[in-house]
């Protein structure tokens, strides 16, 4: 069972493909792992998750952000950027999962300090893959920072 300090793992899917969402949380669930999925459909409503704005001003704060790049409002670039150079969010471990192979998005991405960059598979077998290998890297292998915020002394 993987808990991190004997609570579920907090995990922030921005995307805005319903299909996506769909398939994600479906691989989540098959891993039977304790985990809470919170899910923003796209950049405005993520940064207000973040920062604990209007109706998330009770979420917790996300152990890994699992980030589209193509969201409408404001794209997967400009939250990275604004993740990482925001001091009480920058410690967050951010996965890109985006359908762009382009190696100027890996580019981009890894100067904004984003922690991984993946491309979302096509096949269902590999992308439940994908997310088991997640899983098993982020909350089984790689220590993350528990932060005081998830304590309940959010900012």
């Amino acid at each position: 069972m993987i808990l991190h300090g004997n609570r579920f793992m907090e995990i922030l899917l921005i995307e805005d493909n319903p299909a996506d969402i769909r398939l994600t949380m479906e691989a989540f669930q098959e891993l039977k792992v304790p985990n809470h999925v919170h899910v923003v459909m796209d950049g405005v409503e993520a940064m207000a998750y973040l920062r604990h704005e209007g109706k998330h001003q009770d979420a917790p704060l996300p152990d890994l952000i699992l980030l589209d790049l193509n969201l409408p409002l404001k794209n997967g670039r400009e939250i990275l950027e604004e993740v990482k150079n925001d001091e009480n969010l920058q410690h967050i471990p951010v996965v890109v999962l985006t359908t762009s192979r382009a190696e100027e998005d890996v580019l981009q991405a890894y100067r904004l300090h984003v922690n991984c960059y993946l491309t979302k598979p096509s096949d269902l077998d590999q992308f439940f893959t994908v997310i088991q290998e997640i899983q098993r890297f982020w909350f089984g292998i790689a220590r993350i920072p528990r932060y005081i915020a998830n304590e309940g002394d959010k900012k």
